[in-house]
C-alpha cells in the first residue's frame, strides 16, 4: 500500500500543485490488469487492492483537475520479461514503456480519467 497507493498520492498531490501554476502537466500512474474491477479474480489480494486504489487514485484527480490543463490517467505495462516473471513471458520492459511515455506526451486535448494498455483503452 505505501508504493502502490500511498507514494503515488503524495507524489501527485505535490505535483499537482506545482502543475497548476503553469497550467500543464500529464500524471501517469502505473498500474495492473489486476487491479482492475473488470478482472477481480483470486489470489496476490493486497496487490490487486494496491492497484485498484491506484486506479481510483487516476479516476478521482483526473475529474477534479479537469480544466485546468493537467491530464491523469494511468497505464497497465502487463507482464514483462524481468526477475519477477522470468521465462514467463516475452514483453520487453522497452515494450512496456511505450504506453506510459506516450501517455506523458498527449497533446492538451487527450484524454484523461482513463486506464491504457498498448495505448488502448481498457475498462477499469
Amino acid at each position: 500500500m505505501d508504493t502502490n497507493l500511498l507514494g503515488a498520492w503524495r507524489l501527485a498531490a505535490a505535483a499537482a500543485q506545482e502543475m497548476r501554476k503553469n497550467g500543464y502537466g500529464r500524471i501517469v500512474n502505473i498500474t495492473s490488469h489486476l487491479g482492475s474491477q473488470s478482472n477481480m479474480g483470486t489470489g496476490n489480494v493486497s496487490y490487486r487492492v494496491s492497484k485498484a486504489g491506484l486506479n481510483a487514485l487516476t479516476q478521482i484527480p483526473a475529474a477534479e483537475l479537469d480544466g485546468t490543463g493537467i491530464l491523469v490517467n494511468a497505464a497497465s505495462p502487463g507482464r514483462m520479461a524481468t526477475r519477477m516473471a522470468y521465462g514467463q513471458t516475452d514483453r520487453t520492459p522497452e515494450e512496456a514503456a511505450d504506453t506510459p511515455v506516450w501517455l506523458a506526451a498527449l497533446p492538451d486535448d487527450g484524454p484523461t480519467g482513463s486506464l491504457f494498455y498498448e495505448r488502448e483503452p481498457l475498462d477499469w
